[in-house]
């Protein structure tokens, strides 16, 4: 198990659990952080914000449905204030490890911006904050609706996304 620190990863290590009088008591250990060749992603891949602010769209370039939500989101954005990236391309896969996913996690939508991602139903509101009238004011109602909740509903849509709106062979999206 990892705890992410400012900057570095900490590794937390839990020892054996000791039996206590009422209940189990769980002692966990904080290692030193690795001085390995690990790669900071943020700025490995900040190229992809240095021209160019705008956040980026990542999305499952073989998905009906994700390919419609970034047909949506474009007619949508009339300033073009989202960029757009299939999750399977290269730069994709770039971003997804920036966003500290697995290179081939096609589980999410994702939206990363200069200094964060955002992942499934966050990276949907956040979208929706983009995007023109009246979606930012319903993602400002929407986002008092409990994450768990929010990510339950995103995580049963997503996992049954192929089944139910199919795939095609290949990413469908014309970039402008």
């Amino acid at each position: 198990m990892a705890i992410r620190g400012s900057g570095s990863c900490t590794l937390l290590t839990l020892t054996p659990s000791i039996r206590v009088k009422r209940g189990i008591a769980i002692f966990a250990t904080i290692s030193p952080p690795r001085n390995d060749s690990t790669v900071n992603w943020v700025d490995a891949n900040s190229g992809f914000f240095e021209k160019d602010s705008r956040p980026i769209m990542l999305f499952d370039g073989v998905c009906n449905l994700c390919n419609g939500g970034v047909r949506f989101v474009r007619d949508n954005d009339r300033n073009r204030r989202i960029r757009y990236e299939a999750l399977q391309s290269k730069a994709g896969r770039k971003l997804l490890r920036r966003s500290g996913r697995a290179p081939d996690d096609i589980s999410s939508v994702v939206l990363v911006e200069r200094d964060r991602s955002h992942i499934k139903s966050e990276a949907v509101l956040k979208i929706m904050e983009y995007i023109d009238l009246p979606f930012p004011q319903l993602a400002f109602f929407l986002q008092f609706v409990p994450l768990f909740l929010r990510d339950f509903v995103y995580d049963n849509v997503a996992n049954n996304r192929y089944t139910i709106f199919g795939r095609s062979e290949s990413c469908e999206i014309y970039y402008d």
